[in-house]
């Protein structure tokens, strides 16, 4: 049970009212804790329990470890409590809570230090042992244990193990050995002279030998092949020869063995009992036998008369009372009793006063300390460690006049397609996103977003989009692995039993038409050089398979438009005059039609949610794990690969360090500047010839040669270190190099980290200070950050700013108590920068992010988080940003220059020359 400084957490019990309810009225609501069965009858106390929980003030009562809340405590606890029952010898357990069963110890110490010197050298059937063997240590498993009665008689062992060669159990008829009984406290050394455990004789069954490192390279061939020859033999040995694995039996292993399953009342020389659960399953008389409760009881009043001699010693012997007649007696009992009910009412009284007195200036203490504490707060408030709460930090004017920006700029809601419907940009954001990342497993070529988007808004069957036909075409042969129910949609469609009519047709007349189309959708090729012909069909197929009322909510308005065409205008308007209305009707779908000629009229809302479904279908598909797990074994693979190139990174670096010191001292290109011999000769000659004494002469030519000696030196140490510096710097330009393509490398292992990490969750780059999320989707899966040459690509080129989850909505809301959230948002992102949990913007331009980035503030922990994100991969997102803005100019210019005879649309440019009609497949499989 775990503690809570030092003492075990009690469980609240039901009240007597609750318990009265149970028969009453059982269907009460009340609050259950699951993880301790607690029942409270308000929120408030169930709140005020949990939170008590949560407190890291509780310590696990086995290992100690303290700073823990409750339920970790208790995970510490139960996890101690397998390790330990699992290391723990099975056979000795029972044997061990029968021994210790009523007994009357004191200390658990005490108990545990009884326990082990009589069971230290007492082994059972079953249990695993080391055997010692002439110098070399086996492990073995105790096969029979005879008791002393059989220490001097080998041909009754011999015997058995005769019978033992042709028996099943011959030690069934073997009477039960180390019957451990009696009191605990009676020394060890006279319980073993009635019964001597080294007469004891063990049969082991060897297993392996012990692998002592140490001496393998000591042990010959011989000692090796005798050691085999053990193995799998049976072995008589006593208990010097035999052991405990101290891992399974020690002393401190053997105290959380016996505190683990045994308890004790608080009173007065109680025994220690085994748990109830722990004792039906060992087998543990939990009954106690007449003649121990009689023990017991004795023990218990012999305690209570000790601790009684002690008070009475201490106050000393008892004085003689003066016997008093019945009458007296009777008096002074009355007089007893009235002077008791006076007091008792003085008591009642003062206590009322008193408490009424002490909650009134409990009060006015609480009332004066939130005074102080509020004035306190808001005369100076505490210093605050950055980088803090976002929302604890505010501009100051020394902030604002260094540059920083109060306001942000605001994202585009109106530059995001389909943002005019709410959640069919993220359906179409999320589906596009699903088909880049998985594109290698779904043999799908990446597209960008402006693509997938031109793609959703192509309206003509001439000429077709490669790119729709592609995207559907995978989706339909990925799910064809998926598991369906056959016309799950018609009955669905038939057990919603909706007699309305969608877009001018009933239940009826929609599943009568749709029972014949694609009907084998999952056997259609759809081949890549027939240009996927009779993909329609087969969506309308797999739709009809896979989805209902509950998993697509638009079904009926979907398969309506792909199934029927609308009325001819004359026919409309007579359908109109027929119904007596003169509103202009909405368009009826009553002519039955083909899918093929319907799919290019359908809306890009129905378009988006039908791959939308198609997609959260696909990934459940066997295709779509493999991938997952292929992507976490590399990812694998990229961690060990990173350490080692930090590894030869930091190596370079202490070399490059190491190197420099010789570099710095690299002389010039110009010897050393020396005397010209020649002139010296000369003008000694000329000294030598103004001095009479030849002498002088001869000195000094000696001079001269000397100092020649020692400029020559002089200019080989020099060259000599000029030698070494320039090597020195080679080497240090060398090593540069090598740093470089290390630095690159580890540049190219985060980009496979983004894109592996992208193939198993997307994650958002960061949050504001607002909670608002921030999305960048370039570069993960199948999609790069770089094409050939180190060219940036990009996937949407753009950042995009989704609003805050309910769960952050809900902290904003706590937070509204303290300030004035609305306002703050108000004022630093603008009325129309404000965005709800379900609604998303972008930045399409790159001033304006780098205008957000400088917004962001250092001091908070979003912020913080979310500009280091964006700093890290600010090259591969701004060279984005620029290539897309850059081919969205260039497509602009075009339809001028695409002017064509052969294949012109109303808007009087080739349609089939628009990036998104260009793209190929080249992944795909057939």
């Amino acid at each position: 049970m775990p503690t809570c400084r030092r003492k075990r957490v009690v469980l609240t019990q039901p009240s007597n009212e609750l318990l009265e309810c149970l028969k009453t009225n059982p269907k009460r609501d009340v609050f259950f804790l699951k993880q301790t069965g607690e029942i409270f009858e308000t929120y408030e106390a169930y709140a005020a329990r949990m939170s008590f929980y949560r407190l890291k003030q509780f310590q696990c009562e086995v290992t100690g470890k303290s700073g823990l809340d409750y339920f970790q405590a208790l995970e510490s606890e139960r996890q101690e409590a397998r390790t330990l029952h699992s290391r723990f010898s099975a056979p000795l357990k029972p044997a061990i809570l029968k021994a210790v069963q009523w007994q009357v110890v004191g200390r658990l110490d005490h108990l545990v230090e009884a326990v082990y010197e009589r069971f230290k050298d007492r082994y059972f059937q079953g249990e695993k042992v080391v055997v010692d063997l002439t110098g070399r240590k086996f492990y073995g498993t105790v096969d029979t244990v005879y008791t002393p009665k059989y220490y001097d008689d080998v041909s009754a062992r011999d015997s058995r193990k005769e019978t033992r060669q042709g028996s099943d159990s011959p030690r069934a008829e073997l009477e039960e050995p180390h019957v451990i009984t009696g009191d605990l406290k009676i020394p060890a050394k006279d319980f073993n002279a009635q019964d001597p455990p080294d007469r004891y004789f063990y049969w082991v069954l060897i297993t392996e030998p012990e692998r002592d490192k140490s001496h393998d390279k000591a042990k010959t061939s011989q000692d090796k092949a005798k050691a085999d020859e053990a193995v799998g033999s049976l072995m008589e040995v006593t208990c010097h020869l035999m052991s405990r694995d101290r891992l399974t039996f020690s002393k401190s292993i053997l105290r959380r063995f016996i505190r683990d399953c045994v308890d004790r009342d608080a009173a007065v020389a109680s025994p220690w009992t085994v748990k109830s659960p722990i004792a039906r399953r060992y087998g543990v008389n939990s009954d106690m036998p007449e003649e121990t409760r009689r023990g017991v009881e004795t023990i218990k009043r012999g305690e209570i008369d000790k601790r009684k001699k002690v008070w009475e010693d201490k106050d000393g012997p008892p004085t003689k009372k003066k016997k008093l007649t019945p009458a007296q007696e009777e008096r002074g009992l009355f007089e007893l009793w009235h002077s008791y009910c006076f007091l008792l009412t003085i008591y009642i009284l003062a206590e009322k006063r008193e408490r009424d007195a002490q909650e009134k200036a409990e009060k006015q203490k609480i009332a004066k300390e939130e005074a102080e504490r509020i004035a306190a707060d808001k005369k100076k408030k505490k210093p605050l460690r950055y980088p803090t709460e976002d929302l604890d930090v505010r501009l100051t004017d020394k902030d604002k006049k260094a540059g920083m920006k109060v306001q942000k700029p605001i994202p585009s809601r109106t530059a995001l397609p389909f943002n005019e419907s709410p959640g069919v940009f993220e359906a179409f954001l999320m589906s596009w996103n699903f088909l880049v990342v998985y594109g290698q497993a779904l043999h799908l070529s990446t597209f960008t977003l402006d693509e997938f988007e031109h793609a959703i808004r192509h309206a003509t069957d001439d000429p077709p989009c490669s790119l729709l036909a592609e995207v559907h075409s995978t989706l339909i042969y990925n799910l064809r692995t998926v598991p369906f129910h056959r016309h799950s949609a018609v009955l669905s469609l038939i057990q919603e039993d909706d007699e309305s009519l969608v877009l001018g047709n009933d239940t009826d007349t929609l599943t009568t038409t749709m029972a014949d189309v694609g009907n084998n959708w999952e056997r259609v090729p759809l081949r890549l050089a027939e240009g996927r012909q009779g993909w329609e069909d087969a969506l309308v197929g797999c739709i009809k398979d896979h989805a209902n009322v509950t998993n697509f909510p638009r079904l009926r308005e979907v398969l309506t438009r792909l199934l029927f065409a609308p009325e001819e205008p004359d026919q409309a308007r007579a359908s109109s005059e027929a119904s007596g209305s003169h509103s202009p009707a909405p368009s009826l779908y009553t002519v039955p039609s083909y899918p093929a000629d319907r799919y290019p009229s359908l809306p890009p809302a129905d378009r988006i949610a039908i791959i939308s479904f198609m997609t959260n279908l696909a990934i459940s598909s066997k295709a779509i794990h493999t991938h997952m797990e292929t992507c976490e074994e590399q990812l694998t693979a990229l961690r060990k690969e990173k350490i080692e190139v930090n590894r030869s990174k930091k190596q370079l670096t202490e070399e490059m360090n190491a190197v420099l010191p010789d570099t710095k001292d690299i002389p010039g290109d110009e010897d050393v500047v020396m005397q010209d011999p020649s002139d010296s000769e000369v003008g000694g000659s000329d000294v030598a010839s103004d001095s009479p004494s030849a002498s002088k002469k001869t000195a000094r030519q000696k001079d001269l040669r000397q100092k020649m000696q020692s400029q020559a030196k002089q200019r080989e140490a020099a060259r000599a270190k000029q030698a070494s510096a320039k090597q020195a710097l080679a080497e240090h330009r060398r090593l540069d190099e090598e740093l470089n393509k290390v630095e690159r490398r580890l540049e190219g292992i985060e980009r496979d980290f983004r894109k592996l990490l992208g193939g198993i969750r997307v994650k958002p780059l960061g949050r504001d200070r607002f909670y608002n999320r921030i999305w960048w989707f370039d570069g993960l899966g199948s999609a790069a950050l770089l094409g050939s040459g180190g060219v940036c690509q990009y996937g949407s080129g753009r950042i995009f700013v989704q609003g805050p989850s309910e769960t952050d909505m809900d902290l904003l809301r706590l937070r509204q108590a303290e300030e004035d959230i609305e306002a703050r948002r108000l004022e630093e992102e603008g009325e129309d920068g404000i965005l709800g949990p379900t609604e998303w913007a972008a930045y399409s331009d790159l001033e304006e992010l780098e205008e957000f980035v400088a917004w962001l503030n250092p001091k908070g922990q979003r912020d913080v988080s979310l500009k280091a994100a964006l700093t890290k991969w600010w090259s591969h997102i701004a060279g984005g940003i620029r290539k897309r803005t850059a081919d969205l100019q260039v497509n602009a210019k075009l339809p001028e220059a695409r002017r064509s005879a052969r294949t012109k649309t109303s808007t009087g440019y080739d349609v089939s020359r628009e990036p998104y009609m260009t793209w190929t497949n080249r992944r795909a499989a057939t």
